[in-house]
């Protein structure tokens, strides 16, 4: 069988597993992205999170030995809730980004590409080696995706596609076998500037690059304090971002429910926000143990429950956030929930709270937790 019979067979197996999308490519280096790499580093641009290798990042025969095509895989997630319960008057929620929904996206995808390459091991010989990766392998996945013909990269960064915008997950597969390589798609984003224009951190560039130390979805998860430049434009979204597409043309009307595994449960995307201040570890695991949006623990999801608590003015939650501050043994937390009293209050202090505060602060050592407790104290002060 020749290579392009060969490519096609491979092709409708993925859409019988269950693959959305699928594109070939050369396993050339990716000398275009180097450059603008190697500045987004130099920049502290980076999030962090990203692998830390540069050059693996650029040259696939650093990472893989003889590599000739590059396979790209994407499926698709929803962008909706169906059959979503009503809102109830007074009910704070927070709400998990899109990626987050459903069973991690990291296991779904993997467990397609295992899928695929059982396939492909069969068909192609004991001679053809793969080796493949989700998110956090070498390869930029939108770069891999782009080259291959699933869409093209808009000027969020993100990966669009015809079918199915943005709302994607992506995944490739490196192989020791060569073959036709598809050609890339032509459309773009034009004159467009709606995510650059509507991320209310300014963190998109406006060349498909990002800041990622601005990016919301970043702050979301990191693990210290939140700065405060960020907090009011976090509202209520406790984990990720989802702004640039939701404001996307290429993401209007679009909402696809092809995978079980990921329809969103919604007491889990959208959890109630004063019980997850003192949740247990079992009950974090039980509830949001197999989302994406669980990787980084509770803490930050909790740091963020009480930064969305404060963004909704919810002075009913004051006891609880007190409690914190008198009993949770992480500084990080007992500081946010003194910065979110004051913001609560800051239009009606009272003595005893501003009292109380005092007298915590009092018991605190690290210097970023007294300087929160500083500023909640005097922002309440200012105001009596």
């Amino acid at each position: 069988m020749d290579n392009i019979a060969l490519k096609e067979q491979i092709r409708q197996k993925a859409y019988e597993i269950g693959i959305d999308k699928i594109g070939f490519t050369h396993a050339e280096p990716f000398y275009e992205l180097e450059k603008s790499i190697t500045e987004q580093h130099k920049k502290g641009h980076q999030s962090g999170f990203e692998h830390k290798v540069l050059k693996e990042r650029i040259y696939p025969e650093l990472i893989f030995d003889q590599p000739k095509t590059l396979i790209s895989i994407a499926l698709a997630y929803p962008s909706k809730i169906n059959d979503q319960p009503p809102r109830v008057r007074g009910e704070r929620r927070g709400e998990f980004a899109r990626a987050s929904w459903g069973l991690d996206y990291h296991l779904v995808l993997q467990e397609h590409i295992n899928q695929l390459v059982d396939y492909m091991k069969n068909v192609l010989g004991e001679d053809a080696e793969f080796k493949s990766m989700v998110d956090t392998g070498e390869l930029i996945d939108v770069a891999v995706a782009a080259r291959a013909g699933i869409g093209f990269i808009g000027r969020n960064g993100l990966l669009i596609t015809k079918e199915f915008g943005s709302y994607v997950y992506l995944g490739e597969i490196i192989t020791n076998i060569p073959f036709e390589p598809d050609p890339p798609v032509e459309y773009d984003c034009g004159d467009c500037r709606r995510c650059i224009d509507g991320c209310p951190t300014q963190a998109l560039l406006g060349n498909g690059e990002m800041n990622a130390q601005k990016c919301l979805s970043y702050q979301t998860q990191t693990k210290n304090y939140m700065p405060k430049k960020f907090r009011k434009s976090m509202r209520s979204v406790i984990y990720g971002c989802d702004i640039c597409q939701i404001v996307c043309p290429y993401n209007q009307g679009i909402d696809f429910h092809l995978h079980e595994e990921m329809e969103p449960d919604y007491e889990r995307v959208h959890p109630k926000l004063e019980p997850m201040l003192t949740i247990s570890n079992k009950e974090f695991k039980e509830q949001f143990g197999q989302m994406a949006g669980s990787w980084r623990g509770k803490k930050p999801l909790q740091r963020n429950a009480i930064i969305a608590l404060a963004n909704y003015r919810d002075r009913s939650a004051i006891p609880t956030l007190l409690k914190l501050i008198e009993e949770d043994p992480r500084p990080m937390i007992r500081g946010t929930a003194a910065w979110a009293i004051s913001k609560m209050m800051e239009k009606n202090p009272n003595k005893e709270i501003i009292s109380f505060l005092k007298e915590a602060i009092d018991k605190e050592e690290d210097s970023e937790t007294i300087e929160e407790f500083t500023e909640a104290i005097r922002r309440l002060e200012e105001n009596m």
